[in-house]
Formats: C-alpha cells, structure tokens, sequence
C-alpha cells in the first residue's frame, strides 16, 4: 500500500519494504511504491510503448515483469504535474555534503566522490537572484544567498494560510478543494450538491463512507460528509488515470433530482489494491467555514501558529512554514516593520533591479500563478505569472491534478470580491514601496459542535 503523493507528508512520508529475499524484486517493489508516492498512477497499456522485452517493462505497470527497469512517458507526466502543483517539496533542500561525508569541499581543485568536477572557487551568483520560483498559489521563491552554491531551504505558506480566494486553505505547501479533486477525477466536472455528500456517505458501504475504523469497517458520517467519498457532476463515462468505476445516485429533495457522482475501486482490480480510494477527499481540504478534511472528519481549523506568526508580521507579509515573516516588498524581514526589500530569513536576501523580471514577482505571495512546462533550460518549478493581475478570480483554478491529463474546465466562479468574508486573506496585486496589503490573519477557530 502506498499513498499516492505522500512523499512529503508528515503522515505518508515514511515506507516499509520487507519479506522479499531477492535484493533485485525489493527494489523493483519498492521503486513502484515510491513512484505512487511522487504522484504516479499505474499504466495503462497504451502507456508502456518505450519499454522492449529485454528491459522487463514498466516500472509503474499495475501487473509488472519481474524486474522492470523503465518509466513510462506517462509517469514521467505524472511525475512532472507532482512537482508543478508544488508536490516533493522536501525534495528541494540539497543536503550539506560535507555534513553528511566529512571532508570533502567544492572549489578545492580536487575532483572527490559525488562531484563531476571541481575547477576551484566557484563564481557565485549575485545575492538576491531568484534560485527557486514558487510552485503554486501556497509557495514562496528562495534566493541566492551570494555565499554558498545552494539554494536556501524550500518554504512555503504556513498551514492555514488563505488561498483560491478565500476558498481554501494551504496545506503540506497545497491548496486543496473539492473542485479541484472533482477535476483531477473527471476532467470537466465540479462538486455536486450537498445533500449528495450527506446522503451518501451516511450509507456507510463500499460507495459512500468517511474511510474505515480501526476493524476495517466502513465508516458512516452525515456531519463529516464533506470529508468522506467526493460526489461530483461530470459527464465523463469513467475516471481519469485510474482503474475506478463511476457509481451514480439520483436522491430526490424538496421535489426536484440532485445527480452525484462517485467512484469505487475493486480492490483486486489489475493489481490496484496498493493504492488508497482516489475518491475520497484530501486531508487539508476545506470542509466549511472555519473547518478542514483531518482523519476524515470536519474539524475546526485553529490554527493557532498561524495566528501567532502574523501578529508578528504588521500586516506586511505572510507567514511561511518555518513560522517566520515572509514579507512584501517594501519591507524587511523579521518582522516587515521597517523598509526593506522583502522576503524572509529563510529565503535568502531580496533584491529588485530597474528590470524586475530578473528576479521574479514584487510580490509572489499575492500574485496569481498559473503552471506550467517545466522548463528544462533554466531549471524553474514551471511556475509563470499572470501579467496583469486580474481584478477577478480566473474562470479555471489552478491545476491540482496527479493523476492523467486533465483539461481543467469549471463552471463560473463569482466576479466580485466586494464581499469577502473578514479576516480571508485575498491575492492582490502588489504596488511598488512600503504599502500594506488586505489585513492577513487565520481563520479564527468555531465553537465545537
């Protein structure tokens, strides 16, 4: 059983491969598994065309050959949305060589172990150029700290933090919502009806549930619904990039049919029982006002770090997930204070020329992103910016897919934010020098039901 992108999950981000007394199957085993936890889903056969019989087929095939040694175009696809959605993003801390072999040094003229060269001191880059751009609407850029070849440690908006205008929260570095689950399943589709939630996943069976208990029986909820099975409307026939069937209810209410749309998996299904039910919704998924998706259930979201880490930033920043101040551009880290060039101090020193783009956005935290190809040229997270920012939120969410591709086509969202709740935090384009942006601050926590 494997997570699928759990790789860098607090609750997903460790793996066990055991009874296996050939070293070459363990690793096969294994590779397969840790491929689920970069986000990729198994192939179908119209996937695995770059392998030949000599190669044993692909690693990601959901019945593979003994020893496959190839991944499949779509892996490599799926790999690619993983980290464009800011998935891996533990993956992005180079560690210290030194710390970890002892002795060894870049620039000292010898070529060692794990180095291809080393043609003496480096020429490093100017402080404050962008290293690493953000990959997603909860992201922040590092910069080059003009005194070590590496970028700064990846961080990214602290647990909590607002994001899809309000209409969800960061969590583990991602801003997850139903709608985007709903398309990462179907394709054109957004989430159905709450009654369907709640009627559903009252059934406590193979198609509605909140998980399974600690006997492995299915679990019946009605007030956590919106954190069991997902119910979209879609008109595709099947899911997308994976082996699940589509389990259609009609539930009549106050004299009209409500269609949903879920999903199940056949646990013996082409091997597919390594993987958890696609359809159920993300933890970090926002399930009300003031709530989030945790064990499948609908909880309060306190997030009291949160409150506490931007009391401390003035109104000038955001806070990232080290707990620091990650200020706006017109103001200096710790605290965005006092005038400054912005950023943080986990993020490397900030510096903005007459051409702005050489360093990335004024403000990244509060400009609209939209992903990306990678690009293969400079390295970047595939992340661009939306130029100018619109006044109203885009008519297609960001992607947040990892399974096949997915042409994300949702239906309207509303084109005023002249009522937003008070305390969200809304993305806003940012103006040059020390000007605060809309009051920033966590939802506060609701009374316990």
């Amino acid at each position: 059983m494997a997570p699928l992108e759990g790789m860098c999950s607090l609750e997903n981000s460790g793996g066990i491969n055991d009874h296996s007394e050939l070293s070459i199957g363990a690793a096969a085993t294994m590779a397969h598994e840790i491929g689920h936890n970069f986000g990729m889903s198994h192939d179908h056969d119209s996937c695995c065309v770059e392998a030949t019989a000599d190669q044993g087929g692909c690693v990601m095939a959901a019945a593979t050959h003994p020893f496959p040694r190839v991944f499949s175009y779509c892996s490599k696809r799926d790999l690619d949305r993983y980290f464009q959605k800011g998935g891996g993003m533990c993956l992005y801390n180079i560690p210290n060589m030194n710390n970890l072999v002892g002795g060894k040094k870049c620039g000292n003229g010898f070529v060692e172990d794990g180095e291809e060269c080393d043609c003496g001191e480096p020429d490093l880059k100017q402080a404050g150029t962008m290293c690493r751009r953000p990959a997603g609407a909860c992201d922040l850029p590092e910069y080059c700290t003009g005194a070590s070849p590496y970028c700064p440690a990846n961080v990214y908006l602290l647990d909590g933090s607002s994001c899809q205008y309000g209409m969800a929260y960061c969590y583990n570095g991602m801003c997850l919502t139903h709608e985007q689950q709903c398309l990462q399943l179907w394709g054109y589709a957004q989430p159905a009806h709450d009654v369907c939630f709640e009627d559903v996943n009252a059934a406590g069976n193979d198609f509605g549930n909140c998980g399974k208990d600690e006997y492995g029986t299915y679990v019946k909820c009605k007030k956590d619904a919106k954190c069991g099975k997902i119910q979209c409307h879609s008109a595709a026939t099947k899911p997308k990039g994976t082996n699940a069937v589509s389990i259609d209810t009609t539930i009549k209410t106050g004299g009209t049919e409500v269609k949903c749309r879920g999903t199940y998996v056949y646990s013996t299904q082409d091997g597919q029982g390594d993987l958890p039910d696609p359809g159920l919704v993300m933890t970090g998924t926002k399930c009300g006002e003031g709530k989030v998706c945790r064990d499948r259930r609908c909880q309060n979201a306190s997030f009291t770090e949160l409150e506490t880490c931007l009391a401390r930033c003035h109104n000038n920043g955001v806070c990232n997930s080290n707990g620091n101040c990650h200020c706006n551009q017109g103001w200096a880290p710790p605290f965005c204070e006092k005038p400054g060039l912005g950023g943080s101090v986990d993020s490397g020193p900030v510096q903005y020329g007459a051409d702005k783009q050489k360093n990335g956005h004024l403000n990244p935290a509060f400009h609209l992103k939209v992903v990306g190809p990678i690009n293969t040229v400079n390295g970047h997270k595939g992340v661009s910016e939306l130029q100018p920012t619109p006044k109203f939120p885009p008519q297609r969410p960001l992607p947040l897919s990892p399974t096949r591709a997915v042409s994300p086509q949702v239906s309207p969202v509303p084109t005023s934010l002249s009522k937003v709740p008070p305390g969200l935090l809304v993305m806003m384009p940012s103006a040059a020098g020390p000007k605060p942006v809309g009051k920033v601050s966590a939802i506060p926590p609701l009374r316990a039901i």
